[in-house]
């Protein structure tokens, strides 16, 4: 299955949701994190691409400098998914083979409609809310409005998200409303998932 959302929509709150019932969860974002860790041919290759000034003290890629160049830069963009996007599809394709043969197993996609991923799942559950609850949630983590804007004009929009849903999940409420949501979706894809 593939879950994704725009930002600040709670679609890591429904991966949480859906792993506390006992699904396998694939974090896409996790996993970009981990393919340009020191050491690793992914940050080499970032910042041969960018240079070792987003490089912070510690050796490890100063994440917020490169969403800064990035998410002002189309092509900048482009360079970096060019980089990152195969090494993240790689582990991925090595997580989901190792998930128990019986698993329900969700890729945490952000940009799966952008990567124009949405065939390659049984199933595409997409979360949405609405913008002024997302701005809000996304300044609660410390993200400037101007910036929430600038990421989320970098995102597919509300109407191409949906186009590819399978499952709409509506996460503008309560926690207890996004739950029994959540519970729902799980038990479509437990009656989805059985054989026959």
């Amino acid at each position: 299955m593939g879950l994704t959302g725009g930002i600040g929509a709670g679609k890591s709150a429904v991966a949480r949701l859906l792993a506390g019932h006992g699904a396998v969860v694939i974090d896409a974002d996790q996993l970009a994190r981990e393919v340009v860790a020191p050491g690793t041919p992914g940050l080499r290759a970032v910042v041969e691409e960018f240079g070792s000034h987003l490089l912070g003290a510690d050796g490890a890629l100063d994440r917020a400098a490169l969403g800064a160049v990035v998410f002002a830069d189309p092509e900048a963009r482009r360079r970096l998914e060019a980089i990152t996007h195969p090494l993240v599809g790689a582990q991925a394709v090595e997580r989901m083979a190792q998930a128990p043969a019986d698993a329900v197993v969700v890729y945490d996609v952000p940009l799966l409609v952008e990567a124009g991923l949405a065939d390659r799942y049984d199933v595409v559950v997409v979360v949405e809310a609405p913008l002024e609850v997302r701005l809000a949630r996304l300044a609660d983590r410390g993200l400037p409005p101007e910036q929430a804007r600038a990421r989320m004009a970098n995102q597919a929009d509300d109407a191409a998200r949906r186009a590819v849903a399978d499952v709409l999940v509506d996460n503008g409420g309560s926690l207890e409303d996004l739950r029994a949501r959540v519970d729902e979706v799980w038990a479509r894809l437990l009656a989805a998932h059985q054989p026959g």
